[in-house]
């Protein structure tokens, strides 16, 4: 069974982040899935693509989730990347 790469997008001194940090942790820890935070700030690509978004969950390479993030919603992309 593959696991999902779940990536948080993130930049410096973002007030969404830390509760967006807390919401990825809350629900890849209770389905015991890493995850990793990676900011925007020293990737100009990236910078360009998400900074109006941030924070920004990725799974699977795939945009899930911006600004607040939904920890039920995340829970079910989650659960059926597992799945898959």
């Amino acid at each position: 069974m593959p696991i999902p790469d779940v990536v948080l997008l993130t930049k410096p001194d973002c007030h969404l982040c830390a509760a967006a940090r807390d919401a990825v942790e809350r629900v890849a820890s209770g389905l015991g899935l890493p995850w990793r935070e990676t900011s925007i700030e020293g990737d100009p690509e990236l910078r360009e693509r998400y900074a109006e978004e941030i924070p920004v969950v990725l799974v699977d390479g795939i945009q899930r989730d911006f600004w607040k993030i939904d920890e039920a919603r995340l829970a079910r992309v989650l659960q059926k990347a597992l799945a898959s």
